[in-house]
């Protein structure tokens, strides 16, 4: 790898600073890698709406579906006027059916992204005017503070949309035991995690006949190339969904299409025709390797509900002590 001269640059604030570390490091390893939270910036979360409306793609209706049909069973666990603890807060479909359904006495959105955090509690609020709302701008994956309005009740975290499964199997756990280490002993944890399936119709759901998953993929080089001042030429790469047999995984890559050198604040990342940046990995389970999952990660398995074709599963875990 050569290293050019910086370029002269405005100070980076923390966020983008951290972003710029990750993706550096991340383009130098042999193969490269990059995180797939760095797609979720406003236009990389509308585009994700935009999948979830997709023919091909079954996850989100499919959990909706499930937490639509088993409502009356989700509410008959819910501790009375408990915190509803959101990791990885986004649109607020889903969160909308449990609030609907359940009596909860305060809701907590937990992301990185402020801007986009304030304006959903803004809405919930407006829509919710019993529910006490309490935005935690913050990364999830990482420990961070509940508000102390909420510290005395009973909580309950959802983590919908089988963002879990994005997650390698070892930081899946550790995000598992932060996650019971933030809501305490007792706590409840509903959490969407989509199941092994028939690979054509996984390798369909995320290579889309529209073309917006490549879109979407692409996005972290567009942020790359806005945020950090980067030079790639996103027609020189392609989006690439493969299923790993072996690892029950669906991998997207970004594959260059020719050899080229990329540069990203003034260091330069050569790339050979073919190669490939991983961008994202997403873990299918059966519903026992979760729960084997769950009770290595100091969880209890307590109820889980799946559609009838079995695509998608939605667990409800009890914290341990």
């Amino acid at each position: 790898m050569n290293v050019h001269a910086p370029l002269a640059r405005a100070p980076l604030d923390a966020a983008t600073s951290a972003f710029a570390a990750d993706v550096t490091e991340a383009l130098s390893q042999h193969p490269k890698k990059l995180s797939p939270k760095y797609f979720y910036d406003a236009a990389g979360s509308e585009l994700f709406e935009q999948i979830t409306l997709l023919p091909e793609y079954y996850p989100t209706r499919t959990e909706l579906d499930i937490l639509r049909a088993r409502g009356a069973d989700i509410r008959a666990i819910i501790p009375h006027h408990a915190a509803l603890v959101e990791f990885g807060a986004g649109a607020t479909t889903k969160v909308r059916l449990l609030l609907n359904e359940c009596e909860f006495g305060a809701y907590v959105p937990v992301d990185i992204s402020g801007d986009f955090l304030n304006a959903q509690a803004a809405e919930l609020r407006a829509d919710f005017p019993a529910l006490h709302v309490f935005p935690v701008t913050a990364d999830f994956t990482a420990p961070f503070e509940l508000p102390d309005a909420v510290r005395a009740m009973p909580k309950v975290g959802f983590f919908p949309g089988s963002t879990l499964g994005n997650f390698e199997p070892h930081e899946a756990s550790a995000f598992l035991r932060s996650a019971r280490a933030i809501l305490g002993p007792g706590a409840l944890m509903l959490i969407g995690i989509d199941l092994e399936k028939d690979e054509k119709q996984l390798y369909a759901a995320y290579n889309d006949a529209a073309g917006v998953t490549g879109q979407f993929n692409k996005n972290v080089l567009v942020r790359i190339n806005r945020e950090l001042g980067g030079d790639f030429d996103l027609a020189a790469f392609s989006h690439r969904a493969i299923y790993n047999r072996e690892r029950h995984r669906i991998e997207m890559h970004l594959i260059a299409r020719k050899p080229q050198t990329v540069h990203v604040l003034g260091r330069s990342f050569v790339f050979r025709a073919g190669e490939s940046i991983h961008t994202e990995s997403s873990y299918k389970y059966s519903l026992d390797r979760f729960a084997a999952l769950a009770k290595g990660s100091g969880w209890t398995p307590k109820a889980s509900w799946t559609d009838a074709q079995q695509q998608f599963s939605v667990h409800a875990l009890v914290a341990g002590e």
